[in-house]
């Protein structure tokens, strides 16, 4: 079997320590660079296929590895953009999902294209951004969504999923529930407003404009406005491991939130369509006392408190660890319960 799978286009004991943005040590027992459709249908061909157990894997941006996988390793790559359509109200914009997605944003304000300035900076690929429904000061990407294409790696087959077969939520798709691991993202297709209207809404956002004295801001000034404030409070990868926010904001009912607001009246909250309330994690984590806190190798960034960073030689179970007890305190202090925002692997 080694040999035959060898002959494809696979590597064996890959190291992925410079492959996820946290640092974690791990390796693959196998490993595929998929760059190509071709690539991916030559591999599923191989008889060897259906015996692996697969781990498909874009930027690395949102992953926590707490050890070696003892499977496949398919890390996505497919690169290209294009204009793919144009309607008469929107320009349908498709890129690779192993397009990085900070760059693919910058090009499409290039090409005069606006809608994804509020999501610059965020990092990872293209491919990633359905699986987690990314979002940031004001927007998520379900709002620009169109479609996407992936294989679906148990029948080879290509698959089409509109905005309603994504089943997003917040920081959320069908891709972490009964579809995760079973499709590898192919290419993205985003549907860009003619009709734009800023998106300036969020606080933090809304300050840095006027600072800047920029009351009717043009898409590229609210992106330099997002890179601006995201660069001030959130670590980079390239010069500390982390996974950017740890922890996802929690949403409670109005009964939860109107005896969590008697207590913490001056606790930012966002109200929901339905009812509920949507609480800054941050500010809860922080409130507890974990802002800026070491143990070992990883802690809680001095900046924000939401992000968990590794400052050299941390492994994934110390992460995990660290994770675990933040949200214990924050269960006990706020009757609030903190769901992790990366995939553990």
């Amino acid at each position: 079997m080694e040999a035959t799978v060898s002959s494809a286009v696979l590597q064996r004991d890959v190291p992925l320590h410079r492959l996820n943005t946290f640092g974690l040590p791990a390796r693959a027992a196998w490993f595929a660079a998929i760059d190509s459709q071709d690539r991916l249908a030559a591999l599923i061909a191989t008889p060897e296929w259906r015996y692996l157990q697969r781990f498909v894997l874009g930027g690395g941006s949102n992953v926590i590895l707490t050890g070696d996988f003892d499977g496949l390793v398919l890390h996505a790559r497919i690169p290209g953009r294009a204009l793919v359509a144009e309607e008469p109200d929107a320009w349908l914009v498709r890129a690779g999902a192993g397009e990085s997605w900070h760059a693919f944003v910058g090009w499409t304000l290039e090409q005069g294209w606006p809608g994804l300035e509020n999501l610059a900076l965020i990092p990872g690929t293209v491919g990633a951004a359905p699986i987690q429904n990314i979002g940031a000061y004001g927007l998520e990407l379900a709002e620009r969504f169109h479609s996407l294409d992936a294989v679906d790696l148990e029948t080879g087959e290509r698959v089409t999923f509109d905005r309603a077969a994504c089943r997003f939520g917040y920081r959320d798709s069908v891709f972490k529930h009964e579809a995760a691991q079973r499709f590898l993202i192919v290419s993205v297709t985003l549907r860009l407003p003619k009709d734009w209207r800023p998106v300036a809404v969020y606080a933090e956002l809304a300050r840095e404009l006027e600072t800047a004295k920029i009351a009717k801001p043009t898409a590229r000034q609210i992106a330099g406005a997002v890179i601006a404030v995201r660069s001030r409070k959130l670590p980079d990868p390239a010069q500390i491991g982390n996974a950017g926010s740890f922890f996802k904001n929690p949403v409670v009912d109005a009964a939860a939130f109107a005896r969590l607001i008697a207590r913490y009246p001056e606790a930012p909250h966002y109200p929901q369509p339905d009812g509920a309330v949507k609480l800054a994690a941050g500010w809860l984590i922080e409130r507890c006392g974990w802002k800026g806190r070491w143990f070992g190798a990883v802690g809680v960034y001095e900046k924000q408190a939401l992000v968990l960073v590794n400052r050299g030689g941390a492994r994934g179970q110390d992460v995990l660890r660290l994770a675990r007890a933040i949200q214990d305190s924050v269960s006990d202090s706020f009757g609030v319960e903190l769901e992790l925002e990366p995939t553990v692997v």
